[in-house]
């Protein structure tokens, strides 16, 4: 929970004693708007306006239709642009891993349609007048750390002075438009791959609360996609999306309706960090989580599996990894996609 207005006045306490989780109300991606509301608010961007259209500078490949993690453009050469952006509240209380998380989720995009990261910019909010502008100096060397290790420069960006802290950056790639990612691009019989396991929600929703500090999950944010990225494209995948903020069966959904098919899970299959069964018993669940599974409900066939389950299915990832229709070599193969038959997600 953030800090009431008489502990932001309080004496700043010593750096290392800064729990950066308290200067937020939610935290990661789990504080992304819920999914409902964005649909509802992007579809009317959706409409055509009257009159002729305007000449762009290229052809867009890859926009808004679907919720695709990035835009993609085509243009001279054969090449394609790929654009994201990305930033959230402290999902740990060590600012340089934060960096690093919030970095890593923020290149994660470019890599979930095909790209290659190629530059990126900054974006910083900061409380400068609650919390030492040194540590947002340690958020970013966290994210240039990450930056570097993926190739990709960090040039600038922009910072405001913001009640509530948030980093992130926005990211500039490049792609082959002949061998994309698309969210739309699966096709009954693919099975489906996850490269990395889940839990991260529940674990960092339980650090908020305790303080309890778990590397399995850190370890897991701060993995770069660009391997996954790369042995998907290898092994001939042409559709694919990141598992974020609305959870595996959010971002699963979203993959079966834009590609017409519905996507069966074999729970048994899907692999979980240590400790994030624990977390869920012990109610460290945060609120996107919910409202995550509150949505895909009305289009969620659950068959036996309990809350527990259905939670943890859920879990408003950060940083989390690839869900690939198609073989990756490495990656657990978690279900498959079927013709269209009934709710567009289906537990077994």
């Amino acid at each position: 929970m953030a800090e009431t207005t008489a502990e932001r006045s309080a004496p700043l306490p010593e750096r290392g004693a800064v729990r950066l989780t308290r200067y937020a109300h939610g935290g990661g991606c789990a504080c992304k708007i819920p999914p409902g509301e964005l649909e509802a608010v992007v579809a009317g961007l959706l409409e055509e306006a009257d009159g002729p259209r305007p000449r762009f500078n290229g052809e867009l490949v890859i926009g808004l239709d679907d919720g695709d993690d990035a835009a993609v453009v085509r243009v001279e050469g054969g090449r394609a642009i790929v654009a994201t952006a990305d930033f959230f509240t402290p999902v740990v209380d060590d600012p340089r891993d934060w960096g690093r998380i919030a970095a890593a989720n923020a290149l994660s995009d470019v890599y979930a349609v095909g790209g290659k990261p190629l530059v990126a910019v900054n974006l910083l909010g900061w409380p400068r007048d609650v919390l030492p502008m040194e540590l947002a100096g340690e958020v970013l060397r966290g994210g240039l750390e990450v930056a570097r290790a993926a190739g990709c420069h960090v040039a600038g960006g922009h910072s405001v002075d913001d009640p509530e802290p948030k980093y992130g950056m926005a990211v500039t790639g490049l792609a082959d438009p002949g061998r994309l990612l698309r969210i739309d691009g699966g096709r009954a019989g693919l099975p489906i791959s996850l490269t990395k396991p889940l839990g991260v929600g529940v674990l960092n929703t339980r650090h908020k609360a305790t303080g309890e500090v778990f590397p399995q999950a850190v370890a897991a944010m701060t993995t770069l996609n660009r391997d996954a990225s790369r042995a998907a494209l290898a092994a001939g995948a042409g559709c694919a999306t990141d598992v974020t903020g609305f959870g595996l069966l959010g971002h699963l959904y979203k993959l079966a309706r834009a590609s017409g098919v519905t996507a069966v899970v074999d729970v048994a299959a899907v692999p979980y960090l240590a400790g994030a069964r624990e977390a869920v018993r012990d109610g460290h669940v945060s609120g996107g989580t919910r409202r995550n599974l509150g949505w895909v409900a009305p289009h969620l066939d659950p068959g036996r599996f309990g809350e527990e389950d259905l939670l943890l299915l859920a879990d408003a990832q950060t940083s989390g990894g690839l869900l690939v229709a198609g073989e990756v070599p490495g990656a657990p193969v978690v279900g498959e996609l079927v013709p269209r038959e009934g709710r567009t997600l289906r537990l077994r």
